[in-house]
């Protein structure tokens, strides 16, 4: 039963989580994003009082 051998998997799991746990994360936190949030977010938008009247 060659699925009890566990020489080519055990070799196969251990790299594929060395490239899940050591490639990728540094890939995905070096990403950058184009437009920076906090651009806008820093601008606060004018807030007018309703002046309508509830009937």
């Amino acid at each position: 039963m060659p699925q009890l051998n566990p020489s080519p998997w055990f070799a196969i799991l251990l790299f594929s989580w060395a490239v899940f746990l050591i490639i990728l994360p540094t890939k995905v936190m070096a990403h950058t994003f184009n437009n920076d949030p906090n651009q806008q977010a820093a601008m606060k938008p004018k807030l007018d009082p309703w002046n309508w009247p509830w009937h």
